[in-house]
């Protein structure tokens, strides 16, 4: 069994350059960063692999770093998180009367379209009970309810 896995391996070093494959296979990370330079298929494989069980790859989508680009809908929903978080009461006052500037500025940050905006703040109205349950509801369950209700105007 041993000598299987050794001439395997020696047949991946060997035939390695020979399938050069676009460095987009690995994604982004400390892998690719480290094996940048280096063609074939065991390299690719090593930076994979690195990318994958260390975790880095994770951290760099994240954080917009190590070569991989922070997602816009992950930054835009820290925002909303942050908005809301600070704004749980004039938020709460706004969506009950179905306007007000906290719930105008919500809708910006979440990128509604104006011509949707009275939708938007009417489904808001309509669910607010299912958006705020109770006075212990935390800011990012807010945000979770809002998304989902946005998504589906």
């Amino acid at each position: 069994m041993k000598k299987f896995f050794a001439a395997v391996l020696i047949g991946l070093f060997v035939a390695a350059p020979a399938f050069a494959v676009n460095r987009d296979n690995v994604g982004c990370g400390l892998g690719s960063m480290l094996m940048q330079d280096k063609d074939g298929l065991l390299w690719e494989i090593m930076a994979t692999s690195t990318n994958g069980t260390s975790g880095n790859q994770t951290f760099g989508i994240t954080s917009g770093t190590l070569g991989c680009e922070k997602p816009a809908n992950f930054a835009k929903r820290e925002q909303l998180d942050r908005f809301v978080a600070d704004n749980m009461d004039a938020l709460a006052v706004d969506i009950a009367m179905g306007e007000g500037e906290t719930l105008g500025a919500l809708a910006e940050l979440a990128e509604v379209d104006e011509n949707r905006r009275g939708d938007f703040f009417a489904a808001l109205q309509g669910n607010f009970d299912k958006i705020y349950p109770d006075g212990k509801v935390a800011g990012t369950q807010v945000v979770d309810q809002i998304t989902e209700i946005l998504a589906h105007i």
